[in-house]
């Protein structure tokens, strides 16, 4: 998973410069294990995990008697992976994908940091998809080239590779359950050899990966709707620290890992899975619309309309809209044909900031007291514009209702968030934001709230929280070990 992040919100304009004011999941995975042209397959599988990497995509596939084969673009998967011309390249029944996020027109950014990462062992070729992030891959990196290690990208998740590289073991199974030892933070990995797909969670299960069946083929995905677009049927989760090897024989599934208590990433359930997933036999969007319940019974609010910032905010405003009896209806339109690409970033083009993709609908809001529930806030700086738009068409009051607790702290698992003084709730007070950002009222979702939403009826179990919520409570269950290095400085303990 690349360090280097672009925009993918439908309101993020990061490529701008200070627009930037989402949180970023930076990765999807997919693999097809006994099918004809599976590259084929994996690519719907990538279309459908889009939002979870928007930037460049890659494939590899296996054939008998051509070997490993693979491509690497930047863009979108619609744009790469329909060509009957490059899928021709990619025959066989075996094939991994990848989606990433890069900073857009970063001259940073270079293909070769695009996944699958391949490697030829002596044990055989394999290639390897990463979702999540190594929290001490600086250390490894640097222990790695001492020791003679050469390497062509600038991603976390190449140290595997290394590792898988320098490992004794017999196979690459073996070799890859080594590696991953040495390993810290968050990783759902899909992998394939020659004959073999191969997926792992870390201990933790922070990151989601899913089993399915097509026809009388295996498919690995990040999310259910991935299945959903090939006809695959879901079987089940990857279990946290399990990892299952499958082949024409069928599947093997191990534990190699010391077991630990599931810390699942709760923000999978506010924003970043599609809302068509399933995640811990829960519908995503049913979930969201939950925590839009939860949202008007903690802060109800005297108003005449309740209008989502689409997409993100639509299933929880629909839920505060039912729970509190005030009209829901769409104050805001989004244009869905308004690509990043769409006119150069210039000045003028800046200043209109979210006007490029979203405008207000003037005839319902023109004196309404509004209520606008959105997934998050992180700077602050899409907000404000919201709020301007929306008095700008004459509403009367805007009153703001975020579906997630205050974002104060960074999160290293593989989602790109901005430094901690960047994030607005990390410096002011709920008081201080709803200044900041001159609205009539702010709230936002408590963590028992929240927790209440994903199905824990008793809230959040502050000695053992079944979830990772590092970024609303600063309580990392795998310490940052190279962001400490560098001088980030923890939560002190209570």
């Amino acid at each position: 998973m690349s360090k280097i992040m672009p925009p993918s919100h439908p309101f993020d304009f990061g490529a701008y410069g200070d627009d930037d004011d989402t949180l970023h999941e930076e990765c999807g995975v997919f693999g097809v294990l006994g099918v004809t042209d599976a590259a084929n397959f994996v690519a719907l599988g990538l279309h459908a995990l889009q939002h979870r990497g928007q930037e460049a995509g890659g494939i590899v596939a296996h054939h008998p008697e051509l070997g490993f084969n693979s491509a690497h673009r930047f863009g979108y998967v619609r744009d790469n992976f329909t060509s009957q011309t490059l899928m021709q390249t990619l025959p066989g029944p075996l094939a991994i994908g990848h989606v990433r996020y890069s900073t857009a027109g970063s001259k940073g950014a270079v293909i070769r940091d695009v996944q699958p990462f391949f490697g030829e062992f002596s044990v055989g070729g394999a290639a390897i998809a990463h979702n999540g992030n190594i929290t001490n891959a600086d250390a490894l990196r640097r222990e790695l080239i001492e020791r003679g290690s050469i390497f062509q990208s600038s991603s976390d998740s190449e140290c595997i590779i290394h590792l898988m590289a320098r490992s004794l073991q017999r196979n690459i199974a073996e070799r890859m359950e080594d590696a991953l030892r040495r390993v810290e933070g968050a990783f759902s990995v899909v992998a394939m050899t020659r004959t073999k797909l191969i997926g792992v969670r870390d201990p933790l299960g922070v990151r989601p990966l899913v089993l399915g069946k097509v026809a009388d083929g295996w498919v690995l995905s990040s999310e259910t709707c991935a299945l959903d677009i090939i006809g695959a049927e879901f079987i089940r989760e990857i279990e946290p620290g399990e990892m299952v090897v499958i082949d024409h024989k069928g599947l093997e599934s191990r534990f190699p890992f010391r077991r630990q208590s599931p810390r699942f990433c709760i923000f999978e359930h506010v924003y970043f899975s599609r809302p068509d997933s399933i995640i811990g036999g829960r519908s995503v969007y049913e979930t969201r619309r939950q925590i839009g319940v939860e949202l008007a019974r903690e802060a109800p609010q005297d108003a005449d309309l309740v209008c989502p910032v689409p997409d993100s905010g639509t299933p929880a405003a629909i839920g505060f809209a039912h729970e509190s009896g005030i009209p829901y209806g769409m104050g805001i339109i989004r244009n869905q044909y308004m690509g990043r690409t769409f006119i150069e970033p210039t000045e003028s083009i800046r200043n209109m900031g979210v006007r490029l993709k979203l405008n207000v609908n003037r005839a319902l809001i023109r004196g309404k007291r509004v209520i606008l529930v959105d997934d998050s806030v992180v700077r602050g700086t899409t907000s404000r514009k919201i709020k301007e738009m929306i008095l700008d068409a004459g509403a009367a009051e805007v009153h703001f209702r975020i579906a997630s607790p205050p974002t104060a702290w960074p999160c290293f698992y593989g989602v790109d968030t901005p430094q901690r003084d960047k994030l607005l709730a990390a410096t002011m007070t709920e008081e201080e934001m709803r200044e900041h950002l001159a609205v009539d009222s702010l709230k936002f979702i408590s963590l028992d709230g929240l927790y209440r939403a994903v199905g824990e009826a008793q809230g959040r179990n502050a000695k053992c929280p079944q979830y990772c919520d590092a970024c609303f409570s600063g309580e990392y269950p795998v310490a940052p070990s190279d962001m400490i290095e560098k001088g980030f400085q923890l939560k002190a303990a209570e």
